[in-house]
């Protein structure tokens, strides 16, 4: 089974994270996921949503509410350094950090490793596995585009949270799915939810 790695940080944006934490576990790969104390903020100001503070107890409330099977998710605090991802004997197969604030971004790019979210993502740089950030800011400043190239020459994806609309959006949901539908696409993670593109309808 792939293991893909979800941290959830404290940029606006929670909703792509939270769909791409379905999709995967409807896609039956194993999810480690995390998430920062102000991403608890976020998802509470735009879900009206209590992510819980102990690890336990968000594992229960997401494999319930997502139906994910026994083992197939696994929460851990960003203070836990005991967790497999803090270490380059057990990396995931990809890592993707969405949303991702800028914060969490200059730390990543400068390698401060100073909680689990960076510390993960420095692991996976360096051996060579998927690194994927969603970053949610706008407009970008000549820092945030520095530290973004900084990364991108180090083998990270940035992909920003940039819906399209050739596939006629009905809603809000559609272009959640469209970003969603990106980052599986970027992790190798297939996927039904935006047809892709030269493809005729019913062809999926």
């Amino acid at each position: 089974m792939r293991t893909i790695a979800l941290a959830l940080t404290g940029a606006s944006g929670l909703p792509y994270g939270l769909r791409l934490l379905e999709c995967l576990l409807a896609a039956d790969v194993r999810v480690w996921l995390l998430y920062s104390q102000a991403a608890q903020l976020v998802a509470k100001q735009e879900l009206d949503m209590v992510l819980p503070v102990q690890p336990r107890e968000a594992q229960r409330l997401f494999a319930e509410r997502f139906g994910a099977r026994e083992g197939q998710l696994s929460v851990f605090g960003v203070q836990d350094w005991y967790a497999p991802l803090a270490s380059g004997s057990n990396p995931p197969d990809a890592y993707v950090i969405c949303p991702c604030s800028m914060g969490t971004l200059a730390r990543v790019a400068a390698g401060l490793a100073d909680d689990l979210i960076a510390r993960a993502a420095d692991v996976v740089l360096k051996e060579g596995r998927k690194l994927v950030l969603v970053p949610r800011e706008t407009p970008f400043s000549a820092i945030h585009l520095e530290n973004m190239l900084r990364l991108s020459r180090a083998g990270a994806v940035i992909l920003p949270p940039s819906p399209g609309f050739y596939h006629h959006p009905q809603g809000v949901a559609d272009l959640v799915d469209f970003v969603v539908a990106r980052i599986l696409d970027q992790i190798g993670v297939p996927h039904a939810l935006v047809r892709p593109w030269g493809e005729p309808p019913g062809s999926d």
